[in-house]
């Protein structure tokens, strides 16, 4: 068991997609989406420039694995295929990718063109590792992440923080990942905690008609 740990620096509950019960990744973070295996963790803090670095965002143990095609086809997961005139947990469906006669398709969502277009540089990154990370298993808090207690943070013989990866992701053992889960598990706060909070940016856009602008070409 492993955790693999990022800092995620605009949370737009898309990557991860925390919503209707399950935490998906399925799009950005190519690399860990291609090494994290059934049992591991997925953990990201907050950003320096947010003022929440080493505050955990969300947690995810890693249940299944599934490539963008059975994704995408699989009803367990039509509620996260992006709905752009929907709510804002529908306008941010993470479920955008599968493959057509001509290649990958990617769907009008927060990864394309804000004409709809698909946007070829998010398309290329993303399907870089065609792996979609499930998790029934998962602590999400947005707007309102917890601070990572210290033992949890240096990452053993070494000087690194965990919490503090800069612009990559780092990955420690099977040792801190049994202590981030005995943590979790003494906070019990599972499931969705709190809303993203790129939400509050994004509501005053769509009531001002300008849904569109709050997208984003990255995640």
């Amino acid at each position: 068991m492993k955790v693999y740990s990022y800092v995620i620096v605009r949370d737009f509950g898309f990557a991860p997609n925390p919503f209707y019960g399950l935490c998906t990744l399925a799009t950005c973070k190519p690399n860990i989406r291609a090494g994290a295996q059934l049992g591991d963790w997925v953990v990201a803090t907050g950003s320096k420039s947010a003022g929440r670095a080493g505050q955990l965002v969300y947690a995810m143990q890693v249940s299944e694995v599934l490539d963008f095609d059975a994704y995408w086809s699989d009803p367990r997961f039509a509620a996260k295929r992006p709905l752009l005139n929907g709510s804002l947990k529908q306008l941010y469906g993470d479920n955008i990718y599968h493959r057509g006669k001509r290649g990958w398709v990617q769907a009008d969502s927060h990864h394309s063109f804000d004409d709809g277009k698909p946007n070829p540089a998010n398309l290329v990154r993303d399907t870089k590792t065609d792996r979609v990370l499930v998790a029934h298993r998962f602590a999400y808090f947005g707007r309102a992440p917890v601070a990572v207690p210290a033992r949890l943070r240096r990452l053993p013989g070494t000087q690194e923080d965990l919490c503090c990866p800069g612009r990559n992701h780092r990955v420690a053992g099977d040792e801190m990942a049994h202590e981030l889960e005995e943590w979790l598990d003494e906070l019990d706060r599972w499931g969705l905690q709190a809303l993203p909070p790129a939400f509050a940016n994004a509501r005053r856009a769509t009531t001002s008609g300008t849904r569109r602008r709050v997208r984003g070409a990255r995640s």
